[in-house]
């Protein structure tokens, strides 16, 4: 394959809505620059970026793919990323790597609800945008409609750089104002034939041109000069303004395209070599400190700078195992060089190098700084490291996921196959880190989290077909915590003869609410003193207060280990019990029979007993949650928090969108992003964690306790 320097190489992420067309683009850049002879279809099963079986089986993008292509001496690599919010686990590793955002729009849909949630995770990166309006040759097209709607969600920095002379059905002719020439397409499409402006459309095309020429200088004193002097700017003054312009997000220019017609990519593909930076025009990048916050240092991609690899995805393949993708962050990386992983401190040898084609891989023996590839083998490499030369420290910052918005238990339909199941929900984590697992020790349940419904329901798609595993969804019992809001007292003696040496253990206690600050226990004798914060949560106080021997010493810590295990599974739903202090003060030995046993059961029995009478409260714990909702729909949205008893904390404007932050039980919060996303037809999102505990109502405490004691019958 033919070497390219790193200025010659642009690296292009596809984006946009479910629909919009990013596939079909891309195969039909393959096919424009000759890498394939025919160009396939979604429909048809035969594109080369959709291979997976689920992408065939579902007809639409489900993983991000890498391709490049060449196009006049520049090497363009692209990512085709999948348009729905739920595989956004795809789309944002592309988006670290990428140096200018392709955004396509539909042209008979115009700004989408995906369109303005991949926009969300776009303003995060302040990449150079490129906005395409695709399928031009539908029959309900409307590029001015689309282009205002365009202007309203994203700003002025939308410029017009082309538009349709006719649009629908009869949608072949482009007006190119930077060229100010007209392109025309035959029917096939391909490559068009240039033609003057015609008289017709010259006013408005001057005008538009005007406008361009005018955002091309405004990024630049030198261009302003020249465009006062002069009342114009050459061609090659205006890729430079604009160039720059894109680079500081105040010009994102707009073209035209039939993507499925093969009208218009040509251009876009000719843009991106001549005007969108490369790698080595982007700002540098910044470094991570050991907690991967951002430092004062930056990496520049430089051809002679140190070799510096990123990989921003990993793919499981059956036969070839880890496949690692990168992008060269800096200098040149060969085959078989060692590099210094520098998040975990192992050396990884880099074995053969290849370049991506879908499904495809070429071998190639070196790449340099900005390009994207892919190599096989890393044993302790994970997405989102980075890989040096040896010698100094270089760690790049890490890639921001989005917090999961669906939790779900899972498990085997085959207990046999149990251990088999959670190897692959590991591997295929690798993949996809925006899958998580988290086994709930209180409950018992393993539970995997997404981003929703249909994330996890691809997970369970792969689980069944490719390691054959069926499994079933249920969601997650509430971790509850218990506690007490008064003391109480209790004795319990343990007393068991059987023939032989017996058991005998009497213990008196009393037990009170804990909370940070309370004074020390009045009216005992304190001979000792534990505290244990609780793996749980919350904290158990324990004092020895016990005179005269009539215990001995060394059976308290079988007294304590009996408390502790019944705070593991407290006395009302069997959740774990929390701040409590429990005073030992009198009780009885034998001197034969009294053994730990016995006094373990005796400090067990009698703390149950305590706590049951000590006014006992079950505590639920209470998520923060922040929405993010369309003005027009926040009163549907206010309504169902208020249904699952929230408590609004505030309410703020934010452009045409309102956020509500509220305080939610997590037991009201089952599958609520899929409520939401049915409330906002798909516009609202919404983050959450971790507030506090609070006491649980009355009348549900109740309920849960009867359950509790229901399961504890049927067990």
């Amino acid at each position: 394959m033919k070497a390219f320097d790193a200025k010659h190489i642009k690296n292009v992420v596809l984006l946009g809505s479910h629909g919009c067309g990013k596939t079909t683009l891309a195969e039909t850049m393959l096919f424009e620059a000759g890498l394939i002879n025919r160009r396939g279809r979604v429909e048809d099963k035969n594109t080369v970026s959709d291979f997976h079986p689920i992408e065939h089986e579902r007809g639409s993008s489900v993983y991000a793919t890498c391709l490049h292509t060449e196009w006049r001496n520049f090497k363009i690599n692209i990512i085709d990323t999948p348009g729905l919010d739920d595989l956004v686990g795809e789309t944002i590793p592309a988006l670290r790597v990428a140096d200018t955002c392709v955004l396509l729009l539909d042209a008979h849909h115009g700004v989408e609800v995906g369109t303005d949630l991949v926009w969300e995770h776009m303003q995060r990166y302040d990449r150079p945008v490129i906005i395409g309006i695709n399928q031009l040759d539908h029959a309900n097209a409307d590029f001015d409609l689309t282009l205002a709607q365009a202007k309203e969600h994203f700003g002025n920095a939308v410029t017009v750089m082309q538009y349709p002379v006719e649009q629908g059905e009869g949608f072949h002719r482009i007006i190119d104002l930077l060229k100010m020439t007209m392109y025309v397409f035959k029917d096939a499409g391909g490559k068009p034939e240039k033609q003057p402006i015609p008289e017709s459309e010259k006013a408005r095309a001057e005008e538009l041109h005007k406008i361009l020429v005018e955002k091309a200088a405004e990024n630049d004193e030198m261009l302003m000069e020249h465009y006062f002097e002069r009342g114009e700017l050459d061609e090659d003054e205006m890729r430079l303004g604009l160039k720059q312009g894109m680079m500081k997000r105040t010009c994102f220019p707009v073209f035209c395209l039939s993507a499925l017609r093969n009208m218009g990519s040509g251009r876009l593909m000719g843009f991106i070599d001549n005007v969108a930076p490369s790698a080595v025009e982007m700002p540098p990048e910044p470094l991570a400190t050991d907690g991967n916050e951002p430092s004062a240092l930056w990496l520049e991609c430089r051809a002679d700078g140190p070799a510096v690899l990123f990989t921003f995805k990993t793919m499981m393949e059956p036969k070839t195992g880890q496949l690692t993708f990168f992008k060269v962050m800096s200098g040149t990386v060969k085959e078989g060089q060692e590099l210094v992983n520098d998040n975990n401190g192992t050396t990884e040898r880099v074995g053969q190098l290849f370049i991506v084609e879908g499904k495809e891989r070429k071998q190639v023996d070196q790449l340099a700084a900005g390009d994207i590839g892919c190599t096989l083998k890393l044993k302790d490499t994970s997405t989102a490291h980075t890989l040096h030369a040896p010698g100094k420290s270089i760690k790049l910052q890490p890639i921001a996921y989005p917090q999961p918005r669906l939790r779900l238990t899972i498990k085997a339909k085959d207990q046999k196959l149990e251990e088999k199941l959670h190897a692959a929900l590991l591997e295929i984590q690798k993949e996809d880190p925006t899958i998580q697992l988290h086994y709930m020790r209180e409950t018992g349940q393993q539970v995997v989290s997404g981003q929703g419904e249909l994330h996890l329901n691809l997970l369970k798609w792969r689980l069944g077909h490719q390691y054959k595993i069926e499994i079933d969804f249920g969601s997650p019992r509430v971790s509850y915590r218990e506690t007490i809001r008064k003391p109480a007292a209790a004795m319990y003696r343990h007393k068991k003869q059987t023939g032989g040496s017996g058991q005998f253990g009497e213990v008196h206690l009393k037990i009170e609410p804990w909370y940070e600050g309370i004074p020390e226990p009045t009216g005992h004798s304190l001979r000792g003193k534990d505290e244990h914060d609780l793996p749980t949560g919350g904290k158990l106080v324990f004092y020895n207060c016990i005179v005269g021997g009539v215990i001995d010493a060394k059976f308290m810590p079988s007294i304590l280990k009996g408390i502790m295990e019944k705070m593991e599974k407290g006395p009302l739903t069997g959740s774990p019990a929390r701040d409590v202090r429990v005073i030992v003060h009198d009780g009885k030995m034998h001197p034969v029979d009294s053994n730990d046993i016995s006094f373990k059961i005796a400090g067990t029995m009698a703390f149950k007993e305590a706590f049951i009478n000590a006014e006992p409260q079950l505590m639920e714990p209470i998520q923060e949650i922040v929405v993010r909702v369309p003005e027009d729909l926040m009163g549907d949205v206010m309504t169902d928090l208020q249904n699952r008893r929230s408590v609004v904390m505030g309410v703020e404007g934010q452009g045409r969108f309102q956020v509500i932050t509220a305080l939610t039980p997590l037991a009201e919060l089952d599958r609520y992003s899929t409520t939401l996303r049915s409330l906002t037809q798909g516009r609202g999102t919404y983050t959450e964690k971790f507030h506090t505990y609070q006491q649980v109502p009355t009348e549900l405490q109740h309920k849960l306790m009867s359950s509790h004691k229901e399961e504890e019958v049927m067990a």
